[in-house]
């Protein structure tokens, strides 16, 4: 059977380690890989995964065996090794599990980040030699049939389906959150977000511009700016009416049952990149909030997928903008809201189409496997007789 290790060094607390999870655990269950996956912040890993045990060494879950990585000084020896290497996002594998490496000579690939920007396509599969006779290929995430796709599991689009077109699965979920009947009547809205997100300028339009708004919020997001809203503690229950707008904190929701969080809602704001590529599949119009980066570099990425994305609404867009505070110019929150508002029904009609050319591309975990083999076959190739 074929052996992979996944090494993840938690950045962007749960969108690294969401991205890297969720392929071990597709890797396992559809295309039975036997997975190690490397993770150095498991408290992270637990919001999650509630299996996740925080002060384990080793551990199985789902399938997948979890190493607590602490340092990079551990001593490795090449039957440690696995047949494919993942390091996410250039995170530095352990040098001795490197030197281990250019006596078994595996696939060695990093997992970059997501983004739409032209110059992905160019460098994606691109190998680089490296010492010892290792070469490592770049794999990128993308849009387009010359990256490598996106993370989907098999069938989830259908699940996807069934859930939003049965009211009842809608009604049940969010009441195991402590939504009320009441709230789930007026527009829906889940917040992820970071801590320096336009929260109170946002929830103060909602008071006061358009329709009744119940905002569904994850223990622990946007914490400070929550608890001036709430004047209370932001605890999971809680929840505050001012206005138009309800706001409730609700648990921090493992993988499966965030997925129909953003199902179950009629406006997604997220942020980097799990959430994000999540709510494009939820089907729903939504706002992403980008990582941010030195010299704004991620307010280029942001507007490369603006401009990729089919789904286009210069409200959307506007909105998108101004929540990532894109440009200098003061915000009239409850006019940017309340015209996205009017046209979120005609956002939503252009979802399909746009999923429907990501799906074509194919998915991540499958994509990835191709070029692992290849790359193998390659190997095989030119090796002398």
């Amino acid at each position: 059977m074929t052996t992979l290790a996944l090494f993840c060094k938690v950045v962007d607390n749960f969108g690294d380690i969401g991205i890297c999870y969720r392929l071990a655990r597709q890797l396992v269950a559809e295309h039975q890989i036997t997975v190690t996956l490397w993770v150095d912040d498991l408290a992270s890993f637990k919001r999650l995964c509630p299996e996740i045990v925080v002060d384990c060494d080793w551990q199985q879950v789902d399938g997948i065996y979890v190493i607590h990585w602490r340092d990079q000084n551990e001593k490795y020896t090449p039957n440690d090794v696995a047949d494919i290497v993942i390091e996410f996002f250039g995170c530095e594998i352990p040098p001795s599990y490197i030197e281990a490496m250019k006596t078994r000579k595996p696939v060695w690939i990093n997992l970059e980040g997501l983004s739409a920007e032209d110059w992905v396509e160019g460098c994606h599969g691109l190998p680089s030699p490296q010492n010892g006779g290792l070469t490592k290929y770049f794999f990128y995430p993308g849009f387009t049939e010359k990256t490598g796709g996106l993370l989907m599991e098999t069938g989830l689009l259908q699940q996807r389906d069934q859930f939003q077109h049965n009211p009842f699965s809608t009604t049940d979920f969010l009441e195991q959150l402590g939504v009320t009947s009441v709230e789930m009547s007026g527009i829906r809205v889940s917040l992820f977000c970071y801590y320096d997100a336009p929260v109170l300028e946002l929830f103060h339009a909602w008071q006061v511009n358009g329709a009744v708004v119940t905002c569904l919020v994850p223990e622990g997001v946007a914490r400070e700016q929550i608890e001036a809203f709430l004047e209370r503690p932001a605890v999971a229950g809680t929840s505050m009416t001012r206005g138009k707008l309800t706001v409730r904190v609700i648990p921090f929701l493992p993988q499966a049952d965030y997925d129909k969080l953003l199902w179950s809602c009629d406006f997604n704001f997220v942020r980097g990149e799990d959430s994000f590529v999540r709510a494009q599949w939820a089907g729903r119009p939504f706002v992403w909030h980008i990582y941010a980066q030195d010299k704004d570099l991620h307010l280029v990425k942001l507007k490369a997928f603006l401009e990729r994305t089919s789904v286009r609404s210069q409200h959307l867009t506007d909105l998108t903008l101004a929540w990532n505070r894109a440009n200098d110019k003061p915000v009239d929150w409850g006019t940017c809201w309340q015209r996205v508002e009017r046209e979120n029904s005609k956002i939503a009609l252009m979802s399909p189409a746009w999923l429907e050319s990501l799906v074509s591309h194919g998915d991540l975990a499958t994509n990835l496997l191709k070029v692992a083999l290849s790359i193998t076959h390659q190997n095989r190739d030119t090796q002398p007789n």
